[in-house]
């Protein structure tokens, strides 16, 4: 991996905990709640959360977009999230929701330098960001900016990570892996355990179908381990998400970049620290 590309995958893992704090945030689920969802179970919030700056999309574009989870699965959540709130009302308690997690973890560091800082050079490289093509990254980079610095912090970072994912979806396809396989596949190098996916609402038949396409082409062993083209495989995938992720970075020089570090590590320690995100995601994020 070139310097370039490794300082892009470094970012994502120090940008995403930043973003995914709202859908673990205690007060993310009582904003929820104060709308009308339920909060015995984290998806209400999270499809609502995610999908807003989509408008009132149905289920089918909400799958394709987020590619990883099941048809039916989302068919339980979309449209219906629509009928206990409307897109508008879901963006504005989705503010409130960060502004009162954020607050609540930094206390007085909310109004820090360091994050001021964090938030002025976030905003730049995701205002540079090219959206063409890349529907949930331009639907949150289509939102206004918020005036705090924690939050527009918040949303940078947020409009990076959906360039990111777009992109990683558009690698995906090329590489002729349906949503599923891409999860198994994933498993199969040793992203997370199998059983961290199934958060994505596939049955066991559906999984064990797309081990057997993938052990077809393969991909991967007997037992579900990649052989040597899977690995490869993803390792290709990686590669050009993260080349896909690059364009916006280059408009920080070096000086810029090592401040942005620097001034992201209390926040992103406070984040992780927090206990509130999976010890383990689908995401992969240290592993890969």
């Amino acid at each position: 991996m070139s310097d370039e590309l490794g300082f892009v995958r470094r970012m994502w893992h120090l940008l995403e905990p930043l973003h995914a704090l709202v859908y673990f945030a205690p007060e993310s689920f009582e904003e929820a709640a104060a709308l009308g969802y339920g909060t015995d179970e984290r998806w209400p919030s999270y499809f609502a959360w995610r999908a807003a700056p989509l408008g009132e999309a149905g289920a089918g574009r909400v799958a394709s977009t987020f590619h990883s989870f099941s048809p039916a699965m989302i068919d339980r959540y979309v449209p219906a999230v629509w009928t206990v709130a409307a897109p508008a009302a879901v963006l504005e308690a989705r503010t409130r929701a960060v502004d009162r997690a954020y607050r609540a973890l930094l206390g007085d560091g909310v109004g820090g330098e360091g994050l001021a800082e964090a938030s002025v050079l976030a905003r730049r490289v995701a205002e540079a960001a090219d959206v063409t093509g890349r529907p949930l990254a331009a639907a949150n980079a289509a939102l206004a900016w918020p005036d705090a610095p924690h939050l527009a912090l918040w949303h940078g970072a947020t409009v990076l990570r959906e360039h990111r994912g777009d992109g990683h979806v558009a690698a995906l396809v090329e590489a002729g892996l349906d949503p599923v396989e891409s999860l198994v596949s994933f498993a199969a190098v040793g992203a997370a355990r199998p059983e961290v996916f199934e958060s994505r609402g596939w049955t066991g038949e559906e999984w064990e179908a797309a081990r057997g396409r993938l052990a077809d082409r393969g991909l991967v062993e007997a037992d579900g381990t990649a052989t040597v083209a899977g690995r490869a495989l993803r390792a290709e995938v990686e590669r050009r998400t993260d080349e896909s992720a690059a364009g916006p970075w280059a408009v920080l020089g070096d000086e810029d970049r090592e401040r942005l570090v620097e001034s992201l590590g209390a926040v992103w320690l406070e984040v992780i620290g927090s206990g509130l995100l999976p010890s383990e995601t689908t995401l992969g994020i240290g592993k890969v």
